[in-house]
């Protein structure tokens, strides 16, 4: 196995897309054969990771994200860039599939020779996010790929856990104001390091500008997540290609600035901490609600806490003793 896990981790470093999807399936995977596979090929690789530009980029349903994303990645790669779009579908609740045909929805991009476009379930994790988008965006970043766009659902949390992966976290908004303005979360845009309002074009257009203004006022009442980088308000237009030039510009200009202050540096060593510690909670917890004498107690402990017999502390007390306990006597 070894031998095998070592020729695909040379096929995916020499650019090879079949081994690379291989690759992905294997970090997709919750067999725990699987799980100890892939912490291998990733070990193998991982010294040639971290040479791409990571942009998240959310926006609700009908924002026209897929259109976007479409648009942008055939401006990069036109510029022989190489692109890979990590979308995180929402799951189907019988399958555990997905359900939007990111391929489908991005069919010219797909087609691209510098494209890699990967639809990836959300599992039912928190924020609609693939547990493993970090992984798979490390294979990607082996892979040679220079940018790699991670899509998320646009629904709870899912910006907030995209954003604590990524280099650059952009926004798109759909024309609007007003209402619309009230209706963005201030959580949401707080995570913002570039808004961009998309439909820019046609009779959108008098409201889009309007939108910038507000969106740019909203912004300057915030405080910038770094002091190196203020947040900006883009207008672009996915289907004239209005404006797509402008955001590769502004993403860029961030890298620029943030690797010259050592921000970047600084924010990846973060983001790799707060992933291991997200990692270990994950193990503990698989580890705990395995124990056979914690899995025959755990439905008692749910009905006290759900009655009000005992207070949820109390009942993780206990649980995690129960665990500790069982440790010891093995």
């Amino acid at each position: 196995m070894t031998d095998k896990l070592q020729d695909m981790a040379d096929r995916i470093l020499a650019g090879q897309r079949r081994a690379l999807a291989r690759g992905i399936t294997l970090v997709e995977s919750s067999r725990a054969d699987h799980r100890e596979q892939a912490k291998t090929l990733l070990e193998k690789i991982v010294t040639s990771t971290g040479n791409a530009v990571r942009v998240g980029i959310s926006g609700t349903p009908g924002v026209g994200k897929s259109t976007f994303i479409e648009a942008f990645g055939q401006h990069l790669t036109a510029q022989d860039l190489k692109v890979a779009v990590l979308a995180v579908d929402p799951s189907s609740k019988r399958t555990g599939g997905s359900i939007l045909g990111d391929k489908t929805r991005m069919e010219h991009l797909a087609r691209d020779p510098n494209a890699f476009i990967r639809p990836s379930p959300s599992g039912g994790t928190l924020g609609g996010v693939a547990r493993r988008t970090r992984e798979t965006m490390l294979l990607a970043e082996a892979a040679g790929f220079d940018v790699i766009l991670v899509e998320t659902v646009g629904v709870g949390q899912s910006e907030t856990t995209v954003a604590e992966m990524v280099d650059i976290f952009c926004l798109l908004l759909a024309p609007g104001g007003g209402d619309e303005l009230q209706g963005i979360k201030r959580g949401v845009m707080e995570l913002a390091d570039l808004v961009i309002i998309n439909k820019a074009d046609g009779d959108l257009l008098p409201a889009a500008r309007r939108a910038a203004t507000e969106y740019r006022g909203a912004l300057g009442l915030m405080r910038p997540k770094t002091p190196h980088w203020c947040p900006r308000v883009r207008m672009a237009s996915a289907v004239e290609g209005n404006g797509i030039p402008e955001v590769w510009r502004d993403i860029s200009k961030f890298r620029d600035d943030m690797t010259a202050a050592g921000a970047l540096e600084t924010l990846r060593s973060e983001q790799a901490r707060s992933w291991m510690w997200q990692e270990l909670t994950d193990s503990l917890v698989q580890a705990l609600t395995a124990d056979a004498g914690v899995a025959r107690a755990l439905p008692e402990w749910e009905r006290q806490v759900m009655d009000g017999t005992t207070t949820p502390g109390a009942a993780a007390d206990a649980l995690r003793q129960m665990f500790l306990d069982g440790s010891r006597a093995d």
